[in-house]
């Protein structure tokens, strides 16, 4: 990690303690896990604070955890990483339980210091609550006005204080969210435009469920033990 990532790591572990817990990084990236109790707090001292100086919010993005670090593929002869979402799950348009994982949905903050020249990045988790919700940083930052809708549109994230949390990508008549990891990969309903009627209708979608990426098998000629080079080992 540079010294000036240092630098400002030791800035915040003076400031906030035990509120703000570093996130590992394998490319030297300084970011850090919050309670989203502590998040507007948080976020106002970054802005505002002379040492840190975060006057630009750079982005604001939603992820969602449900299946991180499980395989999805179960076979020997195919890797288990990359991109595998060709398994079939059961579709789901709005999620009914009463409660989620508590760290499935997360918000993610990438924070820009220009005066100082850092960069940080916040993340916290919104907890087992149906819908998931955190505290809007809008009166902080006014860029995550847009940003703040489109994890809500996205991901079904509320933001207590926003002053227009609508939809900002989808349809106005869209239902769920796209950006879950158990909505379906084909949507829910297709729109076209019906000649009959004189408007666009809504059908259910019509596209076969289809395996989009393809298991890399590891067993082809290339791999052969009797085409490789003694060098090779």
């Amino acid at each position: 990690m540079s010294d000036r990532n240092e630098t400002l790591a030791a800035q915040i572990d003076e400031r906030f303690g035990e509120r703000m817990t570093r996130i590992p990084s394998i490319c030297g990236e300084l970011g850090y896990e919050i309670d989203k109790e502590d998040l507007v707090e948080i976020a106002t001292t970054l802005r505002n604070d002379g040492d840190f100086g975060f006057e630009m919010l750079v982005d604001v993005c939603g992820v969602d955890y449900l299946s991180y670090g499980s395989d999805e593929w179960t076979t020997s002869s195919a890797t288990g990483t990359g991109f595998s979402r060709g398994v079939e799950r059961e579709p789901v348009i709005l999620d009914e339980a009463d409660e989620f994982e508590p760290r499935r949905f997360a918000v993610v903050y990438h924070l820009l210091s220009i005066q100082h020249n850092y960069r940080l990045r916040l993340r916290t988790f919104t907890g087992t609550e149906n819908p998931p919700i955190v505290k809007s940083v809008v009166d902080i930052w006014n860029g995550a006005n847009w940003f703040e809708r489109e994890v809500f549109d996205l991901f079904g994230i509320l933001f207590d204080g926003h002053p227009d949390l609508r939809r900002i990508l989808t349809d106005y008549g869209f239902i769920g969210h796209p950006f879950r990891k158990d909505f379906p990969l084909t949507g829910n309903v297709e729109v076209s435009y019906d000649a009959d009627k004189g408007r666009v209708a809504y059908q259910p979608v019509s596209i076969e469920p289809r395996t989009l990426v393809p298991r890399v098998i590891r067993d082809d000629n290339r791999y052969s033990a009797d085409l490789k080079d003694v060098t090779d080992g």
